[in-house]
């Protein structure tokens, strides 16, 4: 049972309310098809539990859920919040949208609320340093603009200079994207019998032996199609889009997400509008991933991480199918122990004439 987010590596806190689960401040259950997420409150993405962990936890969310008068719902989706605290979303048979709306708009919307309070945190200092700056004996002219080009541009460096996404080389190294390159990755349209791609600049573990002024700084490049380019993407994304967006925009992306079933299809349709989108802000530049528009990207999140979740269940089903196979051939041993031996022969013969 794990205890931090599988995304942001952040604490997933504890509940006292289920007592078969007891990680958690938000869960959310579909007790139909089985599943059981924990939602990670400081990212908002949805953790899906181990296939072991969630029978008796989702009765008894179930149970929990049914059991309290605070709650709010649709025909197919319902929130309840629990006296312990714990926050209980249920899942019937949603549209695809309106689930989709319900999973991300949350996420979405809480940081484009600590984008806004962090700017507005520093606009107040800004106003305040004339006001201040004589009692700290900060007096010279525009000391508030200083000081915002000096906080904005250490917020700025630190962002471009830390990585956000880590993925490995053919040869199994391991490549790691920092927040400026990430800006500079490419989308690349479906090319004869190649799908969509993205070209990412990145850099290598430094050898160790190499002292880090000596490290050559220029990046390396790597081009990612198909089914690597979009795992590549859920790490990207999340960074490209951290400023968040209105409900408006949430709601264009939710459409756009859920227009096709095949991820693939959304990512070639979005390849193939950024190879044609010019950045008037980078020299015209196409195919940047950081200048598509807003809820292109954010639906290319939203399709990215539940195609991860997605190949998170085709494992648990390969893991279902091979625990099968050995509880059948466990079956048939004790189903033999009790024939006798000519019966068994017999129907190894009828086996053979089938065959």
């Amino acid at each position: 049972m794990y205890s931090t987010c599988l995304f942001c590596k952040g604490d997933l806190g504890a509940n006292e309310a289920i007592e078969h689960f007891p990680v958690g401040r938000r869960l959310a259950f579909d007790a139909a098809k089985g599943r059981l997420w924990v939602v990670c409150r400081k990212c908002e993405r949805w953790n899906l539990t181990p296939i072991e962990e969630r029978w008796e936890a989702i009765e008894e969310c179930e149970r929990e859920y049914r059991g309290t008068k605070l709650r709010v719902s649709t025909d197919q989706i319902g929130l309840a919040r629990l006296s312990e605290g714990l926050e209980l979303v249920r899942i019937g048979q949603p549209l695809r949208p309106e689930f989709a709306a319900w999973r991300y708009g949350d996420q979405f919307g809480r940081r484009r609320r600590r984008n806004i309070v962090q700017g507005a945190a520093i606009a107040v200092g800004i106003v305040a340093i004339p006001t201040l700056g004589p009692l700290l004996g900060v007096t010279f002219a525009g000391a508030g603009w200083n000081v915002f080009q000096v906080v904005n541009g250490g917020v700025s460096l630190v962002r471009q200079s830390r990585v956000v996404a880590r993925f490995p080389a053919a040869d199994g190294t391991p490549l790691l994207v920092r927040g400026k390159q990430a800006k500079e990755t490419l989308m690349l349209p479906p090319n004869g019998r190649e799908p969509w791609g993205l070209r990412i600049a990145h850099r290598t573990v430094r050898d160790p032996k190499v002292r880090w002024w000596r490290y050559d700084p220029e990046s390396e490049t790597s081009v990612l199609r198909g089914d690597d380019a979009i795992r590549a993407a859920s790490q990207l994304l999340p960074h490209l889009n951290r400023n968040g967006a209105s409900s408006r925009v949430v709601a264009d992306a939710v459409k756009l997400a859920t227009e096709n079933v095949d991820p693939t299809a959304t990512f070639d349709a979005a390849a193939r509008l950024a190879a044609k989108h010019r950045s008037w802000d980078n020299f015209g530049k196409t195919g940047l991933l950081s200048k598509i528009p807003a809820e292109i990207r954010l639906a290319l999140e939203m399709v990215s991480h539940e195609d991860s979740e997605r190949r998170a269940l085709e494992g648990e089903l390969y893991l279902l199918e091979e625990a099968w196979k050995e509880a059948e051939e466990i079956a048939g041993i004790s189903d033999d122990l009790f024939l006798p031996a000519e019966i068994t022969t017999r129907l190894n013969e009828l086996k053979r004439d089938v065959k």
